[in-house]
């Protein structure tokens, strides 16, 4: 009797386990981007404050350039509706980690830092530092002729070229500053002797403030590699970004793009 009931146990046992490997099973997760189609929403992370690239309107519930066309191009690819999300430059990469955007995109330089941070798709454009100045001999410097103490220089809070005067200009004195306007501002007060920033905002600054008289040229200070910034758990939108990506200098965009934003290809 007690061998019957063993034998019984040990092949109800047996099924249980193949009918537990081989019936039905939970649905799988949607990855990042099948939530985004599912729900029609993709959420773009911005400073805001770079023009022409992110520029933010309507107290900063909206932002437009050449990056906020660039989302929108995507999310429209997705079948989705662009989501705008404008913050602090700072805060950008911890919202992208916390999950509270899908993507960053805000004229962000690839570093190795931020790439260890989180992932990166492109670069989709490559710029370099440059000085908005009324100082002639100023926009034309070197680093070298730059790191001088006399030299106070305004930057952006957490970007790059915070990061490169600390770095590499230990003798200038740098003014960080929240907005582009503010730094724009120092320069036209003469409270600084330069804006030093990437040169599409050097450009654009040059074109839409023509009664300052400021100069600016491009020069070789810095590479600085622009791209779309990720979570790294999300490999199926970072797939769907680089092909996307691809794609879209294939066809022209990006050309599209920087004729209307920045004057030029």
């Amino acid at each position: 009797m007690m061998k019957n009931f063993l034998k019984i146990a040990l092949i109800s046992a047996i099924v249980f386990a193949f009918s537990a490997c081989n019936g039905s099973t939970a649905p799988q997760t949607q990855t990042r981007l099948q939530s985004i189609v599912k729900s029609g929403e993709l959420v773009l992370g911005t400073s805001g404050n770079m023009v022409p690239m992110t520029h933010s309107i309507d107290s900063g519930k909206d932002a437009i350039g050449f990056d906020i066309d660039l989302a929108r191009t995507m999310a429209q690819t997705m079948g989705a509706k662009l989501v705008i999300k404008v913050m602090p430059f700072e805060k950008l990469l911890p919202a992208l980690e916390n999950g509270d955007v899908d993507l960053v995109i805000s004229n962000m330089t690839i570093t190795p830092k931020r790439n260890a941070q989180v992932a990166f798709v492109g670069p989709y454009m490559t710029s370099g530092k440059c000085l908005v100045t009324k100082i002639p001999n100023l926009a034309t410097a070197n680093k070298d002729e730059l790191n001088k103490a006399s030299n106070k220089l305004a930057v952006l809070t957490g970007s790059t070229s915070e990061e490169y005067v600390q770095l590499a200009m230990p003798n200038v004195v740098a003014q960080s500053v929240a907005t582009q306007e503010e730094a724009i501002q120092l320069v036209r007060d003469t409270k600084v002797s330069a804006f030093l920033t990437d040169y599409p905002v050097c450009k654009s600054t040059i074109l839409n403030n023509p009664n300052d008289r400021f100069i600016s040229v491009f020069s070789n200070l810095t590479y600085e590699p622009i791209g779309i910034a990720i979570n790294p758990n999300n490999t199926h939108l970072l797939n769907w970004t680089q092909n996307f990506l691809n794609r879209a200098e294939n066809v022209g965009l990006f050309n599209v793009l920087a004729a209307k934003w920045l004057g030029d290809n």
